[in-house]
């Protein structure tokens, strides 16, 4: 099993864009036992990739209930790096 770091940025190779819910759903099954699999931790995650240039916010949008959801992608550019460095 990939570290949650990891599987969130190979998430993002294969989808168009996600949110932090969007990874938590995706990852629940095989990740949710871990510590750092909270919303807080994701969003931490997902805002550091994006400060290293592997993924970029491309939509924001208001939940029901108030929420700001962001949602990001990773470039074409950006899936070749993390694919070579991050294997299946």
């Amino acid at each position: 099993m990939k570290p949650l770091n990891y599987a969130i940025l190979k998430y993002f190779t294969k989808v168009s864009k996600a949110s932090a819910n969007d990874v938590m759903e995706a990852l629940k099954n095989e990740y949710s036992s871990f510590k750092a699999f909270n919303k807080k931790d994701i969003k931490d995650a997902l805002l550091t990739a994006e400060a290293n240039g592997l993924i970029e916010e491309v939509a924001a949008d208001l939940s029901d209930d108030g929420e700001l959801i962001i949602y990001y992608q990773a470039s074409e550019e950006s899936k070749k790096t993390i694919n070579s460095f991050i294997k299946d």
